[in-house]
């Protein structure tokens, strides 16, 4: 099985999201494993006026695939019942809340790669892609994001119920040439054919 041609340390540095933590905490799950595929994902979205950054790191290592995955907030956010007369909230301080899990890879149910060709009608197994979407299930589980539903009319003051979309409990990612580049690209490909080796191999 082969590696990839960029090391784990050089993926999270150019992912460039608090990468001594990212990296000091995905090589701790390994637990001494040698990282052979990893595909390292930034992914940003607004909030208003907010900016939001996630990272996911995924490494294939021997019979195991890490999954690790750092989101920031203000330190607030994590003291929402904070007394009025606590003093200052010290809204500046940021915190990183990073979680790792272990898989092995005889557990994996499914993997599931979708892709995106430029101009179908004139393919060559050469040409780049569009994007890559890769949806990795272990658990079968999937959790339901609620919101408040929103009538759209930016004066209504009713009630109008929940509303939330189903997201699978494990991996989902999409990976845009346009927005990452080829190079992201063709490395989630490669995670993909490494893993399904790797699930052929183990399940012997």
């Amino acid at each position: 099985m082969g590696t990839s041609t960029v090391s784990l340390k050089e993926a999270i540095d150019r992912g460039g999201f608090y990468p001594s933590l990212v990296h000091h905490t995905v090589t701790d799950a390994l637990d001494g494993r040698e990282p052979e595929q990893q595909i390292v994902h930034v992914d940003t979205h607004f909030d208003f006026e907010e900016v939001h950054r996630h990272i996911t790191v995924l490494v294939l290592a021997e019979d195991v695939m890490v999954v690790a995955h750092l989101d920031d907030h203000d330190a607030d956010e994590d003291r929402p019942f904070q007394h009025e007369d606590a003093g200052p909230s010290g809204s500046s301080e940021v915190v990183a809340r990073i979680s790792t899990e272990v898989v092995p890879v005889v557990r994996l149910r499914s993997l599931i790669l979708s892709e995106v060709h430029r101009r179908p009608d004139k393919f060559r197994p050469d040409r780049g892609l569009a994007e890559v979407s890769l949806n990795i299930n272990w658990t079968g589980s999937a959790r339901f994001d609620s919101m408040p539903a929103d009538c759209g009319n930016p004066e209504c003051v009713a009630d109008h119920g929940d509303t939330g979309t189903v997201v699978p409990e494990d991996v989902t990612l999409r990976i845009a040439a346009t927005a990452e580049g080829d190079t992201a690209v063709d490395e989630a490909r490669s995670f993909v054919r490494a893993l399904r080796r790797a699930t052929v191999k183990y399940s012997r």
